[in-house]
C-alpha cells in the first residue's frame, strides 16, 4: 500500500478523503466475519451510540460528586454487607449476555463513589494522594477506552512522544545535561524504587544479572543505606534484590527528621566493618511521616566520596521543583544519580503516574539485561528509539503520562505550582494555630502539606499518650465527618494531616480540631469512669 504523506498526516487530503485509506474500493463499513453471532446483545455491549448513554450516566453521577462540598471524611461500611449490596447490583443471568441495565449502570456508580475516600471533600486529609484535576481524568478515560500499551512506540505513538516530551520539560526543573538524561514511567514509586535500585546494583555488581548470589564470592556483602524515614517500599525493593534486613544499613536522622550527614559517616564506616559494601544511598524528598526533606546537597558530596548511587525517593515532594517558591527544598537535585517522582500526589493526575528519571542515559538500561524476539527489535530506528519496554519492569503499561501531559499542554505549569504553594501555605498557617493551642502538641515544622501533632489535654497520662492518639484517629474516622491519619514519631503515635485538597480552609482545620477535643474529652470521662 503506498502510504499518503502530507503537511497534515492527520486531517483530511484535499481532495476531502480520509488519509490510509489507499485500497481501491476501501468504504467507512468495517469487514464481516464469515460466522454469524448467536446474540445481538454482544454487538449491542459494544455499540458506540450505547456507549456514549452509558458515559452521559457516569457523567452526570461524576459532575455531582465533584460539586458536592460538604464536609465529609470515610463511611465506613461493613464488608459483609458491601458484599451483599454489590451481589445485589449483579445480574442473575448465567447462559445468556444480560441487557444494558441503565439503572444497574447508575447504582454501581453510585456505590462506587459512596463507600470510597471523599478525596474532593474539605474533610480529608489524611492521606497523600488526591483529588484529580477533572480533566486529567477525562484524558485517563481515554486511555481506558482507546487500550494501547505504551511500553512501545508502535502501540502508543502519542503516549510515547508525550513521554519524551514531559522528560524534557521535567528535566528543566531538575537541571540535568538535556542530551544525557533519561525517563522512564512506572506504575507506581514502589516500582520506580526497585528499577533504581536493580540498576544501582548491577552497576556495582556487575555480574550479579547473570550469575547471581555467586558473583560474590569472596567480595563484601551488597548494602543500601536510607534514612530511619524511609519509604517501606525501599525495604521492600531491597528484599527483592536478595538484600536482607541486616543489609540495610539505617543512617540517623536530625531533630529536623533529615538524614544528619555527619553522623551518617561512622555508619557507613562500621557497616563496611561488618562486610558490607554499601552501593546506594537513598534519600527522601518529603518522607512520608512527616514530610522532612533530606539534605540532597551534603548527601551528594558524601555519594562522591565513598562511590555510592544516590537515588532520592522524591515521590511526594519532586513535584515542588515546578515552583519558584519551593524548588530550594531539593538544592541538589541535579547532582543526584536518579529520582522518583509521583504525579499521581502532588501533580494531581490519576494514579499510578511515576516518573523515573536518570542522570546518566545508560544507567537507565542498567535495570534489566534480556533479549526478547517478540518485543525487542534487532534493529532500532526513530521509532523503537522511544520504545520504554527495555527500562521498565512492565511489558503491558499504561499510558499514564497522557494525563499529566494532557493538563501540561492545556494548562501549563503554573496549574500544578499554584495549587501546590496553596496547600504548603495552608499547612503552615494551621501549624501556626497549633501553636497557639495549650492542649496541642506540634512535633515539627512542616516543610511542604505534612504536619504531624498530638492532643495532650490536662489530665492526660504520659503512659497513656500513644492509645490515645491511636483512638481519636479511629473514632474520627468512623465517625465519617473528617479523614486524618495516624503515624508514628519518636516513641509515640501523632495525629498526621496531609493536605492535598485545595478546597481545604484554616477555618475547616478549626473544625477538626473542635472534632478531636470533643472525642478526646469523651475519651478522657470513660477512662476516668472505668478507674
Amino acid at each position: 500500500m503506498t502510504e499518503y504523506r502530507s503537511e497534515n498526516p492527520f486531517g483530511v487530503r484535499p481532495d476531502g478523503t480520509e488519509p490510509f485509506s489507499a485500497h481501491a474500493g476501501a468504504t467507512s463499513s468495517p469487514p464481516r466475519a464469515t460466522g454469524t453471532l448467536e446474540s445481538g446483545l454482544l454487538l449491542e455491549a459494544f455499540d458506540a451510540q450505547l456507549f456514549r448513554e452509558q458515559s452521559e450516566t457516569v457523567v452526570a453521577k461524576l459532575e455531582k460528586h465533584l460539586a458536592d462540598f460538604s464536609i465529609r471524611g470515610l463511611d465506613l461500611t461493613d464488608p459483609a454487607i458491601l458484599v451483599d449490596a454489590a451481589r445485589a447490583l449483579m445480574t442473575t443471568e448465567r447462559e445468556q449476555i444480560a441487557a444494558f441495565d441503565e439503572n444497574r449502570l447508575a447504582a454501581i456508580v453510585d456505590l462506587y463513589i459512596k463507600t470510597g475516600i471523599q478525596v474532593h471533600s474539605p474533610g480529608y486529609m489524611g492521606r497523600q494522594f488526591s483529588g484529580v484535576v477533572p480533566l486529567s481524568g477525562v484524558i485517563d478515560f481515554v486511555s481506558s477506552v482507546v487500550n494501547q500499551p505504551s511500553s512501545f512506540y508502535e502501540a502508543a505513538q502519542l503516549p510515547n512522544v508525550a513521554e519524551k516530551i514531559m522528560a524534557e520539560e521535567l528535566n528543566a526543573f531538575i537541571g540535568w545535561d538535556p542530551g544525557s538524561f533519561a525517563m522512564v514511567t512506572t506504575s507506581g514509586g514502589s516500582l520506580a524504587n526497585l528499577t533504581a535500585l536493580l540498576s544501582a546494583r548491577n552497576r556495582a555488581f556487575p555480574g550479579y544479572w547473570s550469575e547471581g548470589g555467586s558473583a560474590l564470592t569472596g567480595q563484601l556483602r551488597p548494602a543500601i543505606a536510607v534514612g530511619d524515614d524511609v519509604h517501606y517500599s525501599v525495604a521492600r525493593a531491597a528484599g527483592v534484590l536478595g538484600i536482607g534486613d541486616a543489609q540495610i544499613v539505617r543512617l540517623p536522622l536530625n531533630e529536623r527528621h533529615q538524614i544528619c550527614v555527619e553522623r551518617a559517616r561512622p555508619v557507613l564506616d562500621a557497616a563496611e566493618r561488618r562486610g558490607l559494601r554499601v552501593f546506594c544511598l537513598v534519600a527522601s524528598a518529603g518522607t512520608t511521616p512527616v514530610g522532612a526533606f533530606d539534605p540532597l546537597d551534603e548527601l551528594a558530596g558524601l555519594a562522591r566520596e565513598r562511590d555510592l548511587w544516590l537515588h532520592v525517593d522524591g515521590a511526594h515532594g519532586a513535584s515542588l521543583l515546578v515552583s519558584d517558591e519551593l524548588r530550594h527544598k531539593l538544592r541538589g537535585i541535579e547532582k543526584v544519580d536518579s529520582l522518583t517522582w509521583d504525579a499521581h500526589k502532588m501533580m494531581f493526575t490519576p494514579a499510578p503516574c511515576t516518573l523515573l528519571f536518570y542522570r546518566n542515559r545508560e544507567n537507565s538500561l542498567g535495570a534489566f539485561r534480556q533479549q526478547a524476539s517478540y518485543v525487542f527489535d534487532e534493529e532500532p530506528d526513530i521509532y523503537t528509539a522511544l520504545d520504554s519496554g527495555e527500562k521498565n519492569f512492565e511489558c503491558t503499561k499504561r499510558p499514564m503520562i497522557m494525563p499529566l501531559w494532557a493538563l501540561w499542554a492545556i494548562h501549563g505549569r503554573a496549574l500544578f505550582a499554584q495549587k501546590i504553594e496553596y496547600l504548603c501555605r495552608l499547612t503552615g498557617d494551621v501549624h501556626r494555630i497549633l501553636e497557639g493551642e495549650p492542649d496541642f502538641e506540634t512535633l515539627h515544622r512542616p516543610e511542604a502539606n505534612i504536619l504531624c501533632f498530638r492532643y495532650r489535654p490536662p489530665g492526660l497520662r504520659d503512659e497513656d499518650v500513644h492509645d490515645f492518639q491511636v483512638e481519636i484517629r479511629n473514632r474520627i474516622k468512623f465517625e465519617g465527618n473528617f479523614f486524618i491519619s495516624k503515624v508514628n514519631v519518636g516513641e509515640f503515635a501523632a495525629l498526621r494531616v496531609v493536605m492535598m485538597n485545595h478546597q481545604v480552609t484554616s477555618e475547616h482545620f478549626r473544625m477538626l480540631l473542635g472534632e478531636i477535643r470533643r472525642v478526646g474529652q469523651d475519651l478522657l470521662r470513660q477512662t476516668h469512669q472505668s478507674r
